[in-house]
């Protein structure tokens, strides 16, 4: 560390369908930093797994574009040489990553994972809450086992569809009818999402979603609105405003939640008092059900019908410019955006300094 500054290594990019979403989330935090207090390390992870190590940020950074760094690409390897040795600068030490990373490869435990291995704090979920987090599958069975009112769904994987994909149909028309909606089970962002209403187009979602991941998941369709709660915290999480979705086309996908610019966020979302305190204590249970750390967002469905809670999913590493709704959700809370990157920060080394009490041995 610095004699006066704290350094972060900023991971972005990387091999995911969210690779550009990560991009835009890496410039405005770059851009967001009290760089009296910190100095930033970037690390850009190209769509094809190449590292590229930029130079030490102590200012603002410029356009977008230049995310991508100058210079060659390497392996793994280099990078890790870079963080791991403190060799960055020359003698420069990290004192904390944070993860900018968006879907597989990223928000899913694996880099976590990677970290863990080489002793280094960082920001946001554990691994196995990244893992529990980004697998919607796995997901729905923990929420299912914290008591969590959710939606029906069924789930395969590739193999299972080409041996029998005539049961399965059968199977999930029996239980779901029409419409559902098919998605990928390891995937963020809406992409690979699609609404099917008969056969033909469920076939066609199942085979779209299958370009994304090997699992799919396919959830009955509910007629409700949706509402997003921010979570912060590790041991004693606290739960934002609660804020609502409107989306711009028939449900809230890619294009609704990054390119038209055409949804709305109402925030805080327009319930009552006591329905926002019950979205609060369902976020933090969903939080807690998948032993989150660090940040996460909680998404629900608030069906129109009777107006019961059911929790969709979470994510772990939620979008972050300024105009996210996680970010936007601490503001109406109180938190500004740079103090939430503070707080993330202290929350990331808190659980890193925890860890280095618990002893590895028999002795």
């Amino acid at each position: 560390m610095s004699d006066t500054k704290l350094t972060v290594g900023l991971v972005y990019g990387g091999k995911s369908g969210e690779h550009e979403v990560s991009l835009q989330t890496a410039f405005a935090v770059m851009n967001a930093f009290d760089y009296a207090k910190y100095e930033i390390i970037p690390f850009y992870i190209s769509k094809q797994g190449l590292w590229k190590v930029g130079a030490v940020l102590d200012a603002p950074f410029g356009a977008i574009e230049q995310l991508k760094l100058g210079g060659e690409a390497g392996d793994m390897g280099m990078a890790l040489n870079a963080v791991f040795s403190g060799l960055t600068g020359g003698s420069q030490v990290i004192d904390v990553m944070f993860p900018l990373l968006h879907g597989t490869n990223g928000e899913d435990g694996t880099i976590q994972g990677l970290f863990e291995m080489a002793n280094i704090p960082y920001i946001g979920a554990g691994v196995l809450a990244s893992s529990a987090g980004m697998d919607k599958v796995v997901m729905k069975k923990l929420f299912g086992e914290a008591g969590l009112d959710q939606c029906e769904y069924c789930y395969f994987n590739i193999s299972s569809w080409k041996r029998k994909s005539h049961e399965l149909i059968i199977g999930l028309e029996d239980k779901l009818g029409y419409p559902v909606f098919v998605k990928p089970a390891n995937l963020g962002s809406s992409v690979g999402i699609s609404k099917a209403v008969d056969k033909e187009s469920l076939i066609k979602a199942v085979d779209f979603a299958f370009r994304y991941d090997t699992k799919v998941i396919i959830e009955e369709f509910v007629d409700a609105r949706e509402v997003e709660v921010s979570v912060l915290g590790n041991e004693e999480p606290e739960a934002s405003v609660p804020g609502e979705i409107v989306s711009s086309g028939e449900y809230y996908d890619y294009a609704a939640k990054y390119t038209d610019g055409k949804s709305q966020m109402l925030i805080p979302a327009p319930v009552d008092s006591e329905v926002a305190d019950r979205l609060r204590e369902s976020a933090i249970q969903a939080f807690r059900a998948i032993e989150g750390s660090g940040i996460t967002r909680a998404d629900f469905f608030l069906r129109k019908s009777d107006g019961k809670i059911l929790i969709n999913e979470v994510n772990t590493m939620p979008g972050f410019t300024p105009f996210s709704m996680y970010p936007l959700l601490w503001r109406e809370t109180g938190v500004s955006y740079q103090a939430l990157l503070d707080r993330m920060i202290e929350l990331a080394l808190e659980r890193y300094h925890f860890k280095q009490n618990l002893k590895y041995d028999n002795e």
